[in-house]
């Protein structure tokens, strides 16, 4: 719990910013994190080209590139609390538990390595329901702790980013994901290697991947999933008028065959005699 403690600082202009995302885009300039970053374009290119709509919102920058290219939505924004020297793509300035968007007004948002170094995931995913429009749908990039990966972070936890970052599995996303009202659309395991630094095992092992995502393709180092916000239906009941206005079902009073009103006269004068 350490690292919770020493992940959210005060900067000089009085803002609170995360310090280990800002070690993690460091580490996303070292050969290793650069190849896990090449990896998740080509899965992020693979979702996005077929999501739809008007606005598309990427909470965090770690990269100084857009990982949203592929997309076909024209208006794409990038959030992010403290840039750094990737202010030159991102538009807003937000944290991603309290972010600064109308309701209902987006269409896809992307979590970028988000809720590993968020002191509030699952406030961060309300807000994302929050912001969504329904039948939105939410992409969700992260490392998965069933896997080489996971290893690493259990024996060197206190390393730095990313292991000391909080893992969660991919089953985990859905579950949250379906507790806020979401369909869960996709999930893909990706990055099958172990996270070493050094380039001539990594390209020894590239045999791995293609054994991974045939063999054992839930042990990726990272995943993808996708949710989808849940339209919920009000079915509506059609009202049972009562003729004459009355509250009695007129069903449940039969009028009487002995009722004085309906006998005749000669009848009742007998029985006044």
């Amino acid at each position: 719990m350490g690292w919770r403690r020493k992940a959210v600082e005060m900067d000089c202009n009085g803002r609170m910013v995360c310090t280990e995302r800002d070690r993690l885009r460091e580490w996303f300039k070292q050969p290793l994190g650069k190849r896990l970053a090449a990896r998740e374009r080509e899965e992020l290119d693979k979702v996005l080209v077929n999501l739809f709509g008007f606005h598309l919102l990427q909470v965090g920058c770690l990269l100084n590139e857009d990982m949203t290219s592929a997309s076909r939505i024209l208006h794409r924004v990038v959030v992010d609390g403290d840039p750094h020297e990737t202010a030159t793509l991102v538009a807003m300035y937000g944290v991603p538990d309290a972010l600064p968007v109308e309701s209902d007004s987006i269409d896809v948002v992307v979590l970028h390595h988000t809720l590993e170094f968020e002191l509030k995931p699952h406030e961060v995913l309300r807000e994302v329901e929050r912001i969504l429009v329904p039948e939105g749908h939410v992409v969700i990039l992260g490392f998965n702790p069933w896997s080489w990966w996971g290893l690493r972070r259990f024996l060197r936890r206190r390393s730095g980013p990313p292991w000391c970052g909080r893992f969660r599995s991919a089953w985990r996303m859905r579950d949250w994901l379906s507790l806020l009202g979401f369909d869960h659309e996709l999930s893909r395991w990706y990055f099958f290697r172990p996270p070493v630094q050094n380039e001539g095992i990594m390209r020894r092992l590239e045999v791995l991947e293609r054994a991974g995502e045939r063999w054992w393709p839930f042990w990726g180092g990272a995943f993808l999933v996708v949710g989808k916000k849940r339209v919920s239906t009000v079915t509506p009941i059609k009202p049972r008028w009562h003729p004459n206005g009355s509250l009695i079902d007129p069903r449940l009073v039969k009028p009487s065959t002995s009722s004085s009103s309906t006998r005749n006269p000669s009848a009742r004068h007998q029985e006044q005699k």
